[in-house]
């Protein structure tokens, strides 16, 4: 039986990690839409069979690579949702803090009504240089990206949105358990809920959790993990890094699995999260 007759919609988030392999595994999947990010332009033999938002490849200052969203089958109808820089809007326009950190869409699947759906990637930045600081966060880009996300909850129930990507942030606990940098991330999430975007994983069963288990992470925590460093193989993957976010209106009709297994994680540094709408 298709997906067609099944009423399901696919759809994959992933961070593709700048690889022309990762475009390869995308061209295999069966899916019908992808929110990417670390993207770069797809290899010609891709391109073809797929349909890509327009921005442009290479944005901003810093970007080598873009957030994305791509259709790759005939069971959604898309219109690309051009972001344009913050100084330069007006009232209602899509107004982007950060060039490549966002993309957005709505979709028209065949039955039910549309929905927005947005890839998101937040930047590493680093104190300025007075504070003689080595750090390196991503919560400051999250709550850029999230103050670009609000221009689609323009009510405070019934709006239909999907957010994904990689938000460089831990859920639930701080590195090397520190209070610090919890009370930190858990800002992101309490944001994200507040605008009306409720985390709806993955996590546990719908993806194998870390083994061994970290010190850092609590022992009741649901997380899965979806990074792996250069230190660190699939298989021993410690950290999530990847969430996926949507509206109160549509969370019972999102299936939300971490592709996470050895055998099931692909040629990037982040594994797959598949994203199952039920229309």
């Amino acid at each position: 039986m298709n997906q067609r007759q099944q009423g399901l919609l696919r759809i994959i988030s992933w961070n593709m990690a700048h690889k022309h392999d990762s475009w390869l595994t995308l061209g295999e999947m069966d899916i019908d839409l992808a929110l990417l990010q670390e993207t770069c332009k797809p290899p010609s033999d891709i391109a073809e069979h797929i349909e890509i938002d327009p921005a442009p490849w290479r944005t901003g200052i810093r970007g080598r690579w873009r957030t994305a969203i791509a259709r790759l089958s005939d069971l959604v109808c898309v219109e690309w949702l051009e972001p344009k820089p913050i100084a330069s809007t007006s009232y209602r326009e899509f107004a982007l803090s950060t060039p490549g950190t966002l993309s957005a869409a709505r979709i028209f699947p065949e039955s039910g009504d549309p929905i927005v759906v947005v890839s998101m990637c937040a930047e590493w930045e680093r104190p300025h240089s007075s504070t003689g600081s080595s750090w390196i966060y991503a919560d400051a880009s999250v709550h850029r990206i999230i103050s670009d996300l609000a221009i689609f909850t323009g009510r405070q129930k019934g709006h239909r949105v999907i957010a994904a990507g990689d938000l460089n942030i831990l859920r639930g606990y701080g590195e090397g358990g520190s209070k610090y940098w919890r009370a930190r991330y858990d800002t992101v999430f309490a944001r994200f809920e507040a605008i009306g975007l409720r985390c709806v994983g993955p996590e546990y069963p719908n993806g194998k959790q870390a083994e061994p288990w970290p010190s850092e992470l609590p022992k009741d925590s649901k997380t899965v993990p979806t990074f792996h460093s250069n230190r660190q193989t699939p298989a021993t993957a410690a950290r999530q890094l990847d969430f996926v976010f949507a509206s109160e209106e549509i969370t019972d009709q999102l299936q939300v699995l971490a592709l996470n297994e050895s055998e099931s994680w692909g040629p990037s540094d982040h594994c797959r999260i598949m994203v199952k709408l039920a229309l």
